[in-house]
């Protein structure tokens, strides 16, 4: 059978929002994020990380430099007896500086790049998956990769664009908000309803 995931945004989200940064010493988990977590993993769906990291196009440090990030979350993660499946993340900005990652691709978000290869990867079903974000571009990503999606409104998006991707189907003030609806769609719908933001 195949598996089950929860898309995660990493700044804002999974971390504490410090914009640009990779020194591990300063990445903290979001309040209730490794409860939160726990249970969704219990749940049976692989964690994994989505995470747009233009810092590397607009020459803010090297792409190298996420080696280290990625150890930290996993640490982090470790720490509350949550693993994590994947890590996944985009470097590029259309606006950037470094020639090699200035351009446009198909894995920053709101593309559903990222999320369609690691669902290949781990052999997920998108639709049996949630993506959740602290911005309406993770929403946008999750929807057109056929994930529900769950906006964690904690301030972070300041733009609000609209359009046919960006409506989440549940809007909630933190990962422990989301993993609650997670587990209720859940008991409402087993077998994971096919489709794009039903719950």
């Amino acid at each position: 059978m195949a598996m089950k995931a929860v898309f995660l945004d990493k700044d804002g989200t999974l971390l504490e929002n410090v914009p640009y940064n990779v020194d591990p010493e300063r990445m903290r988990l979001t309040k209730g994020a490794g409860a939160a977590l726990r249970r969704l993993h219990a749940f049976g769906y692989n964690l994994i990380v989505v995470s747009n990291q233009p810092g590397v196009a607009l020459g803010l440090f090297d792409v190298s430099a996420l080696r280290a990030v990625e150890r930290r979350v996993r640490t982090l993660l470790a720490a509350e007896d949550v693993p994590l499946a994947g890590f996944y993340y985009c470097p590029h900005h259309p606006a950037g500086r470094v020639a090699r990652y200035a351009i446009m691709c198909r894995c920053r978000k709101p593309a559903p790049g990222l999320l369609l290869s690691a669902a290949t990867i781990h052999e997920v079903e998108t639709y049996r998956s949630w993506m959740i974000g602290d911005i309406l571009d993770d929403v946008e990503a999750g929807a057109r990769a056929r994930c529900r999606t769950i906006l964690v409104d904690a301030g972070n998006e300041t733009e609000w664009r609209g359009g046919p991707y960006r409506r989440p189907g549940a809007t909630v003030p933190d990962l422990k908000a989301a993993a609650e609806h997670v587990l209720a769609a859940e008991r409402r719908y087993p077998l994971s309803l096919r489709g794009v933001a039903r719950a």
